[in-house]
């Protein structure tokens, strides 16, 4: 899912101890960069590769891009039941079940079969058929995974059914890497998988970091306020660029698990949590669920929601009541 935070770079003071040291690859299928404060140049750059290998190490794991992933490889396998898989990515089915759960089944990492077809139908610039959606359809949701605590494995009862980590596993990935500067002393941080913002403290003489929230439709123009985050994570969903118009409706990039269909209300949405993986699925959930309650699952998440909708060409938002802490309380 693409996401649609800019960070805002302002001019500021090195200490007399640390340096700003910024990074940036291909990694997921998009820009991942990462920016810490650090003492030594060459200790900056080899921390840097390791926390890379990180990222690559959960794309060998998570991508449905790739068919030697090992999700890409659960696709293609022949037996079904008992499939014995790596620890971190059954933990990260158990916990993505859960936020299916919590999210009313909106947020469905079950949904592969779906979002391939829509990428399918995007490339043969169509729209897809009744039967095509029926069928996908039919090969998503938990019902069609048995996840077994005990053995640590899992069984489909499906043959087809595919999973995608796209709503999730970037916010998650953000977050591994924060984690791993911290055991490095690094706290002064942010990390963003192209858009999926993880924070550390705050950078020299600053409050927090700085980040923009883009405006609905718009791939450059962001709010005049402004967020300022330490030691928190955010994230945002739109379709600036991902999108398929048919009988003058726009579809959405975001499918609703529960329709099958691309979302077809125009809004951004941003979340902030404690933690990025959190703030990954959140966003995803809040941009399917209508307004009412897509802020009461914010609340209930303990996480603060801003969702900016296009109403007659007009910009009307809606937030939960701790999201106002978070903008930046004086202009730089």
């Amino acid at each position: 899912m693409l996401r649609l935070i800019f960070l805002l770079l302002f001019p500021f003071t090195l200490s007399a101890q640390l340096k700003r040291f910024e990074f940036s690859e291909n990694k997921m299928g998009s820009p991942f960069g990462i920016i810490f404060y650090h003492k030594d140049s060459a200790e900056a750059m080899q921390i840097a590769k390791e926390c890379f290998s990180i990222v690559d190490s959960l794309n060998t794991i998570f991508s449905d891009y790739n068919s030697e992933s090992e999700v890409g490889k659960l696709a293609l396998q022949t037996n079904q039941t008992d499939i014995k898989v790596s620890g971190e990515l059954f933990t990260m089915i158990v916990r993505s079940k859960d936020a299916w759960s919590r999210s009313g089944k909106t947020f469905d990492i079950t949904i592969g079969t779906l979002t391939r077809l829509w990428r399918k139908v995007k490339r043969e610039n169509r729209f897809p058929s009744e039967a095509e959606i029926k069928a996908a359809k039919d090969l998503t949701g938990f019902k069609n995974l048995i996840i077994n605590e005990m053995s640590k494995t899992i069984s489909f009862k499906k043959p087809g059914i595919r999973l995608d980590f796209g709503g999730i596993v970037p916010g998650y990935a953000s977050q591994r890497v924060i984690d791993f500067l911290k055991t490095k002393n690094i706290n002064i941080a942010l990390v963003d998988a192209s858009g999926d913002i993880v924070t550390g403290d705050a950078p020299p003489g600053k409050d927090g970091w700085t980040i923009g929230i883009n405006l609905p439709e718009s791939a450059n123009e962001v709010w005049d306020k402004k967020l300022e985050l330490k030691n928190f994570a955010v994230s945002t969903s739109g379709d600036v660029y991902r999108y398929i118009v048919h009988d003058g409706k726009r579809y959405s990039h975001i499918v609703d698990p529960r329709t099958g269909y691309g979302v077809t209300s125009q809004r951004n949405v941003t979340v902030i949590t404690r933690f990025g993986a959190d703030a990954d699925w959140l966003a995803t959930a809040c941009s399917i669920l209508p307004i009412k309650k897509a802020l009461a699952l914010a609340k209930k998440e303990h996480a603060a929601v801003l969702i900016a909708t296009l109403n007659n060409d007009k910009i009307v938002t809606y937030k939960s009541k701790s999201f106002d802490k978070f903008f930046q309380k004086k202009q730089q």
